[in-house]
Order: structure tokens, then sequence, then C-alpha cells
């Protein structure tokens, strides 16, 4: 019987008109509050405020984008939303710079100044203009160590913390803005909207990023029952807890566990559910790589677990065809276990991995094939006469009619992009490669 269409959300289409939307409203707002605009100074600062507007509209779309809504996240993914944001920062830091710039360089015109020493004028002794100066230095110092060289080079955990002064940059700011605004001193309606703006996006942070993890913790009495080793640097760490089948984790999905033990309380990491949920028992799989994953493998039946989500798009949702193709990669066996066992239809696995000894779960998984009679191919690196090279003819070797399927990627980066060259190649439509990163 063939597999109907699923509904697609209309939520990612959506989102970038409403974006847009508002934008727009922005621009409006400028317009209807300038009368004219005369000579080069008017020109410099009227684009300097039309800069600084759009830039404190990015502020509050960047925080409402990573303020993990249910609705944003289960539809159009944590991966996407990250990058949105990634690129979205990017042009807010850019318009924050122009922004500065231009209106510098137009009172400087205005007053008969030159740009050095009207700067010190403007920050010292306009209203607010010192905390909005050191705001723009800490987004500006937010992007430097954003950026993929800097990024690399430090620790998740501290790369997260850092972006809090991302809050305090916002709260400086924002009251600059209102202070020094030519769009909102005196205009009351612009005021209200500005604040409804910001103040909902607060709220949406508040409730999901903090106030729901900390029901839930109460909530769900989670902690740890065993650590079990899978393969060499590799743990499943075992979790109970209460109600857990509230939390209404899907397979493919993700949470972010913040385990009460020293030295890792004070962060929560994404790590995906590598069985099935159950009402009391859930599950993670995870690879001894960095500092916190290597200290989960040392935790101690008993320590609480506080868990955050489920987060991702990355599940059966997403299926347009009746046969799935999932392809791992190393740990990334994660969330395509739990959908190899949840799928239906034909399903074939490929996992890929060094040796045959890094194949985690590997018991599970044939036990699973055997019981839905679908078909895996294991491939490994060493010893090189059974590696299958990640090409559209390897593919293709391994699954003759890889067009007609679905495909769920999941793996690290390079593995992740070479088979999406290799799968674009073969013919599989970029509409029915899914993939999830958790490189946030």
């Amino acid at each position: 019987m063939r597999r109907r269409r699923p509904r697609r959300s209309v939520v990612p289409f959506l989102l970038p008109l409403v974006i847009w939307a508002g934008a727009a409203g922005v621009l409006a707002l400028w317009w209807s509050d300038t009368t004219a605009v005369v000579g080069p100074a008017g020109w410099l600062t009227g684009a300097g405020r039309i800069t600084g507007l759009l830039a404190g509209y990015a502020c509050a779309v960047l925080l409402a984008l990573m303020a993990r809504i249910p609705l944003l996240d289960h539809t159009i993914g944590t991966d996407r939303l990250a990058r949105q944001h990634a690129l979205g920062g990017r042009c807010m830091i850019s318009l924050a710079l122009a922004h500065t710039l231009l209106i510098i360089w137009g009172y400087s015109l205005a007053s008969h100044t030159d740009v050095v020493s009207q700067t010190p004028t403007l920050v010292l002794h306009y209203p607010d203009l010192l905390k909005g100066t050191i705001g723009f230095l800490l987004f500006l110092a937010t992007g430097v160590l954003s950026a993929r060289a800097a990024r690399h080079r430090m620790s998740y955990e501290t790369w997260h913390y850092l972006h809090f002064a991302t809050y305090l940059a916002v709260f400086l700011t924002f009251g600059h803005q209102l202070s020094n605004g030519a769009d909102f001193v005196g205009n009351r309606p612009a005021q209200i909207a500005w604040y409804t703006l910001f103040l909902g996006v607060a709220a949406l942070l508040g409730w999901y990023r903090f106030a729901v993890p900390v029901r839930r913790g109460l909530r769900h009495h989670m902690r740890v029952i065993a650590v079990r080793p899978e393969a060499p640097g590799v743990v499943s760490v075992h979790l109970t807890g209460e109600h857990l089948d509230e939390l209404g984790g899907e397979p493919g999905q993700f949470l972010r566990w913040r385990f009460l033990a020293p030295g890792l309380w004070w962060t929560a990491n994404p790590y995906s559910l590598s069985a099935p949920a159950h009402p009391h028992n859930l599950r993670i799989t995870v690879k001894t790589a960095g500092g916190h994953s290597a200290a989960l493998a040392h935790l101690t039946p008993g320590t609480r677990v506080w868990a955050e989500g489920p987060y991702g798009g990355f599940t059966a949702n997403r299926r347009t065809a009746p046969k799935v193709l999932l392809l791992a990669g190393g740990v990334g066996i994660t969330p395509l276990r739990t959908l190899f066992e949840t799928l239906t239809g034909e399903v074939t696995l490929v996992y890929r991995a060094r040796r045959s000894d890094d194949l985690a779960l590997r018991a599970e998984i044939d036990a699973i094939a055997a019981h839905r009679r679908a078909t895996v191919h294991y491939v490994v690196d060493e010893p090189a006469c059974y590696t299958s090279p990640l090409t559209a003819q390897g593919l293709n070797t391994l699954v003759p009619d890889l067009p007609e399927h679905d495909v769920y990627l999941c793996g690290p980066p390079g593995m992740t992009q070479a088979a999406t060259r290799a799968l674009r190649e073969a013919g599989v439509p970029a509409r029915r490669i899914h993939h999830e990163s958790f490189a946030f």
C-alpha cells in the first residue's frame, strides 16, 4: 500500500514572512517619524537610525529563535534554527557596527567637528550611551568568539556560557535605544510596541529555558541507575524517573541533560535517546570525547538528572517515501537506532565506523534487524579490505534503488558532508535527505 504523504507544517514557511514583516514595521516606524532628510549629515544620521532600529529588532528575533519554543524546534529543527541564529547574529553585529559609525559620522558633520573628537562627546554626554557602548562591545566580543576559528578552540560549555553575556548586552542597548532613539523619544505607541516585543521574548526565554526545565526536574525525579560500556570510548547512561512519558520524546529527538554531580551540574549538554522512551526508563549513549561526556562514564547510580526537551525535528514526521535508508557514522547511531526500531515499512541501516570494535549497540541492532527482517550493512575502515567508499557508486551498491529512499543521516561533520554529496550524486532529492547536526 502506498504511504500517504505527510502533511507539511506551514511554520518553516511562515517564520521568514513574520520576521520580514516585523522588519518592514521597523522601517515604517522610521518613515513615519521622519519629516525630511537634508544634506549629508541628515542622510548619514538617517541611515544610522535605520541600522540601529534593525539591529535592535534583530536582537529580539535572535533571542526568540533560541528560546527553544517547541513549535519552532520540532517543525524547523534545532540545527536549522541554530544556523539561522548564527547568520542573523552576523547580520545584527554588522548593523550595530554600521549604526555606530554612521551616527558618529553624521553627528560630526552636523556639529562641524571631526569623528575622533565627536566619539567621546556622544559616549560620555548622551544619556545611556555609555551603557549602549558597553553592550555593543559585548556583542562584538561574542561575535568574535563565535567565529569558526575561535569556536573550535574552546569547549561547548565555555562557548555556551559566554553567550549569556548577550543577555546583559541586550539589556544595556535596550535602555540606550529608548533614551536616545529619535523614533522613541516622545513616541508612546512606539515605546509600548518596543517594550511588548522585548518583554514577550523575555517571557518566552524565562518560560522555556528556565521555568520548564526546573518544573520538569522537580516532577520527574530522574536519576542514574547504571552506566554501561558499549564500545571503546562509548557508554550508555541508563536513567529512571517518574512520569517520563510526559516528556513526549519521539525517536530521533534529543534532550539537554544536566547531571547534578560535581563538575557537571552547571551545564546542560545535548544527547540523543538511544532507545525508545519508556514511562519509567530512558537511555542515552555517549562518546566520551570532551570533558563533559568523558565524565559521564564515572557517574554513580543515584545521581540526580534534569532533562530539558525533547528537541529537534529528526523524526518520522520528515519521512516522505515508503523506503528509508538510515546512514550512521560512529556515535551518530544513537538517534538512528531508535528510528530503526520504530519506523514502519522497508528500512535499511548502513552503519560506518573505524573498526568493528567501534560498532556500538551492534547486538541490539542485529536483534532488531532479525525481528523486523531488515537489512543492515556494517562498514568499517580497518582493515582496508572491508572499506566501502562513501561515494554514489558505493552507496548504490549497498542500496540498489537508493533514489527511491528517504535518507536519515547522522554522524561526524566530515562524514555527513561527504555522504550528502554522494547521495545527491546518486540521485536522491535534497528534500529526502534528513540531517540534524549537534554542532551548536
